[in-house]
């Protein structure tokens, strides 16, 4: 994994993982530790804060997907650090309608507008990390993982979990679409490669293959 930190909030309701990466010497002009922040969960303030407090500053914000429980900070996150947000283009309908992405049912309507809303495969270059852009439709219909490439690093949203995977019965959810990306996009990397989920524990593609049963 080189010299990659990754560090994890669980906030909300839904006890969604928030993760932050940094290296130790990437550093802005201000002298702050450069951040790249994957789903915000529900508390944009308190994540500022505490990464604040370390002297870490949020150079951009990766959304897996636009459900509330990821959404719900980020437009505050975004105002309070001036990072960017960055999505995949299939996820742009439920990212700002507050019905598919479910906010409004949960009573907290919200929607949000990516900064960049890019293509599958697209390579990205942010604070000194270098991450591909995977869709996985089937969560929803604009999920996606994050992958690290050089430091065999993958962040799957609900796309894979720990010995299971995302529900989708939420709207543009479909399970043969899930069933067909994870076996299609994820399993075809090598088997140690650590798999960070939107929700539980840490895991890798090796393990799942072994013990998911989505993934027989």
């Amino acid at each position: 994994m080189s010299d990659i930190k990754i560090g994890r909030m669980v906030l909300s309701i839904c006890q969604t993982n928030c993760y932050f990466l940094y290296r130790e010497g990437q550093k802005d002009e201000k002298g702050m530790t450069e951040v790249l922040l994957i789903d915000t969960a529900d508390r944009g303030a308190q994540i500022y804060e505490a990464l604040a407090q370390k002297n870490f500053h949020v150079n951009a914000i990766l959304l897996t997907h636009g459900h509330f429980d990821h959404i719900w900070g980020a437009n505050e996150l975004r105002k309070l650090s001036g990072a960017k947000i960055y999505a995949y283009e299939g996820e742009k309908e439920v990212c700002e309608d507050a019905e598919k992405n479910v906010s409004r049912q949960a009573g907290r309507p919200e929607t949000v507008k990516a900064d960049f809303y890019e293509k599958d495969g697209a390579q990205l270059t942010l604070a000194g990390f270098s991450l591909k852009l995977i869709a996985t439709p089937g969560h929803t219909q604009g999920s996606c993982c994050y992958y690290l490439e050089k430091e065999k690093v993958l962040f799957s949203g609900d796309t894979l979990f720990q010995a299971s995977v995302g529900r989708t019965d939420f709207p543009t959810g479909s399970m043969s679409s899930l069933i067909r990306s994870i076996k299609e996009k994820l399993l075809v990397l090598p088997d140690d490669v650590a798999v960070y989920p939107g929700h539980g524990e840490t895991t890798t593609i090796g393990d799942e293959k072994k013990y998911n049963p989505y993934c027989q």
